[in-house]
């Protein structure tokens, strides 16, 4: 079987055995069907669900003169920027009924909650708004990115009953309506995005994020395989109970659960306590697929140089690692005990310094100081998170919060903690992939007889995952639910037989 697998800009072409399984996204397995995609439909039923939300009453009863709006974007990273994104429909629905009840267009900020990764620019806030809707708001100064460094916009609101310390946007904490524009949609960090994920990592602080993006969560049984049962979704969920306690009001949330191509299954707005629960049963039939008749002793994928992060994904490496065990996390229930992962990365060691200008030092200290697991790392947050140099290239650069590597760190462990081993495959300069733990070999073929004969018994179930990172990638699962358990232990499994 003759497969091309994403290498660099362009593709590998590799060899399979013909008793290899093949899944791409969104054709192997149908999405469920998406709303029709006209702008006049996705207006319609999103402005039924913003009239008749979940939990809360309407915005337009929250509506009046004089009220100060925030809505609040999600950036670049997910979310579609197609002419009939949700983005852009909701917010124009949003706005239409906060004019047609008195708000003043003065009184609108449109705020994109980038969190740690890179502030929105000029460039990408047109890309996601369009052009009608930046230049409605741009040119008087009302649109904006979360700044997490900029303290006189925070708010420092103490402490959770849990202990984590949560400091958030003061523009959010100030007005009168908060509007969260959200996406349902399977994410391997807490099982999906939108609902309070959104406020929680997108317009707080890095000590309020390194609450859950640590190895003390990511590390537990309940995170591997990815569900919405697990510590980090309730810290997310505590932490933004804990921002609307404090503001005085409830987050209006406006979430599409969207498909492969980012398009809108279903629309489900209100109060994020009730709403999310709803909005996840149509994203589990969507995301948690009940495919696989087989466990994998070995799996194919291939890693383009860019992809939701940014460029340099696939070449710089720890961010390699943390696109490795996001695939752990989402497909554990269809992984054997053994199973081997076999990727073709460029891996030349461009680290894209301009974007993390902070991981070739912490890639340096990772070969230093009885460094023996990524999660060994930790050590040092708290030394690049207050590190003036790379604070100031977030803020003022495009670059990623320095404390963000942490979370990437954090989460690049898993590969070794529940694979056999990881082979890159085509790496240019293969020593950087051995200063992971990963092995390297030229193609493909060389890489599944090294692991075929060290890591099985000859005769693998080999699954091939062509596109696994240029699309919104599901959460696979076994066919018979009952097989899909990988705690071990008494955690609850995903609601949806998981």
């Amino acid at each position: 079987m003759k497969l091309e697998f994403e290498y660099g800009t362009g593709k590998m072409a590799a060899d399979l055995p013909d008793s290899t399984d093949v899944f791409i996204t969104g054709e192997t397995v149908k999405d469920p069907e998406c709303l029709p995609q006209d702008w006049d439909s996705l207006y319609a039923a999103t402005l039924e669900s913003v009239r008749n939300p979940i939990g809360m009453e309407p915005l337009a009863d929250l509506a009046h003169p004089g009220a100060k709006v925030v809505i609040i974007i999600p950036d670049i990273v997910k979310g579609g920027t197609q002419p009939t994104s949700h983005r852009r429909v909701s917010i124009r629905v949003c706005l239409d009924e906060l004019f047609a009840n008195g708000v003043s267009h003065d009184d609108v900020l449109l705020l994109f909650s980038n969190g740690l990764h890179p502030r929105t620019s000029v460039e990408e806030a047109r890309q996601i708004l369009g052009d009608e809707l930046f230049g409605e708001f741009y040119d008087s100064g009302q649109i904006t990115s979360h700044d997490s460094e900029d303290y006189e916009h925070l708010v420092d609101l103490g402490f959770t009953p849990q202990g984590d310390h949560v400091i958030m946007n003061k523009y959010v904490y100030d007005a009168d309506i908060a509007i969260l524009i959200g996406h349902t949609q399977g994410n391997p960090y807490g099982g999906y995005s939108g609902g309070y994920k959104h406020c929680a990592t997108g317009i707080t602080h890095w000590r309020s994020i390194s609450a859950h993006h640590v190895p003390r969560v990511m590390s537990r049984p309940d995170f591997v395989p990815v569900s919405t049962s697990s510590l980090m979704r309730s810290k997310f969920d505590q932490q933004g109970m804990f921002m609307e306690q404090k503001m005085g009001k409830k987050f209006f949330c406006c979430d599409a659960v969207l498909d492969t191509w980012s398009r809108q299954i279903e629309i489900n707005s209100g109060y994020a306590a009730e709403m999310q629960p709803i909005a996840w049963k149509t994203a589990d039939k969507r995301t948690y697929v009940h495919w696989a008749e087989k466990k994998y002793d070995i799996v194919v994928m291939g890693m383009p140089t860019k992809f939701h992060y940014g460029d340099g994904m696939g070449t710089n490496p720890i961010q390699m690692m943390q696109a490795v065990s996001a695939q752990v996390i989402r497909h554990k229930r269809i992984l054997s005990d053994h199973c081997v992962f076999v990727i073709a990365s460029y891996c030349n060691g461009w680290f894209h310094d301009e974007r993390w200008p902070y991981l070739r030092e912490q890639w340096e200290l990772w070969q230093t100081d009885k460094m023996n697991t990524l999660d060994d790392m930790i050590k040092y947050g708290e030394y690049f998170a207050t590190n003036e140099e790379y604070i100031r290239k977030y803020r003022f650069a495009g670059a990623f919060h320095p404390f963000h590597g942490f979370s990437m760190m954090s989460c690049g462990n898993l590969a070794e903690k529940y694979l056999s081993a990881t082979y890159i495959v085509g790496a240019q300069q293969p020593g950087i992939a051995r200063t992971m733990g990963l092995k390297t070999r030229p193609t493909f073929e060389e890489a599944i007889a090294d692991a075929t004969r060290k890591y099985t018994d000859g005769n693998p179930n080999i699954l091939a995952l062509p596109g696994a990172y240029v699309s919104a990638v599901p959460h696979l699962c076994m066919k018979d639910p009952s097989q899909n358990s990988h705690f071990r232990d008494d955690a609850p499994s995903h609601p949806c037989g998981c």
